[in-house]
């Protein structure tokens, strides 16, 4: 441990920031995995017992359902369930509008993750340039001073400058890969709430009488047209 601690320390103090930059991408990827799970953003159990109330027109049985539950699912049910009775495009807007806040919510503080995995490298090159600069100060004022260069100092400061560059590459690697394995996460779950939102759209404002005559239209006639 001890010797671990000597090694990072010969870094200088940008290893500081690089070592903040560790904790804040461990805490993320944590939280937000703790918050990404199905049972608090599409618990299937729960989708199913929703619809089934949906489709028998149990309205209170549905909201009662929403009212109980915390999750994405149920605060998307909450905001259809208010538009019961109402055209289908209000219902629609507001599955919309309702499935924009959890998107954002899913996605809340992925961006600083992606931003650890820019900024620690650089902060590890300028861990390096600034090493190298005190490294070439030392070795021009002993050459001032009359002294010869020492090949040893200049390896052992070279060494102790690039230890920055690869604390940081060590942070930002990891931290790109938590990053894309949340975004991918996530974006499998904004597919299955609009999934889900389509779903309660049919169930409490099924579309016009008309429209349906006019999709199931649609294949007849494209049947008449392959006959002739």
């Amino acid at each position: 441990m001890n010797e671990a601690w000597d090694f990072l320390s010969r870094g200088g103090p940008v290893m500081i920031p690089i070592g903040l930059c560790s904790v804040i991408a461990m805490t993320i990827f944590l939280e937000r995995v703790w918050a990404l799970q199905r049972n608090r953003i599409v618990p299937l159990r729960f989708s199913s017992l929703l619809k089934e109330a949906m489709r028998a027109k149990r309205w209170e049985r549905a909201r009662s359902l929403c009212e109980s539950s915390e999750t994405s699912l149920a605060r998307l049910g909450r905001a259809a369930l208010r538009y019961v009775g109402y055209q289908r495009t209000v219902v629609v807007d507001s599955l919309v509008d309702a499935g924009r806040r959890e998107a954002a919510y899913l996605e809340r503080f992925v961006g600083v993750l992606g931003v650890v995995a820019t900024v620690a490298p650089l902060l590890g090159l300028l861990g390096t340039v600034t090493g190298m600069i005190d490294v070439f100060s030392r070795l021009a004022a002993e050459f001032d001073k009359g002294g010869e260069v020492n090949p040893g100092l200049l390896a052992s400061g070279l060494w102790e400058a690039l230890i920055t560059t690869a604390a940081g590459l060590s942070v930002a690697i990891p931290s790109f890969l938590l990053y894309r394995i949340l975004l991918s996460r996530i974006d499998r779950f904004v597919v299955e709430l609009e999934q889900e939102g389509a779903q309660m759209a049919e169930l409490i404002a099924p579309p016009p009488l008309a429209e349906q005559a006019d999709a199931s239209a649609e294949p007849q006639s494209a049947a008449q047209e392959s006959g002739e």
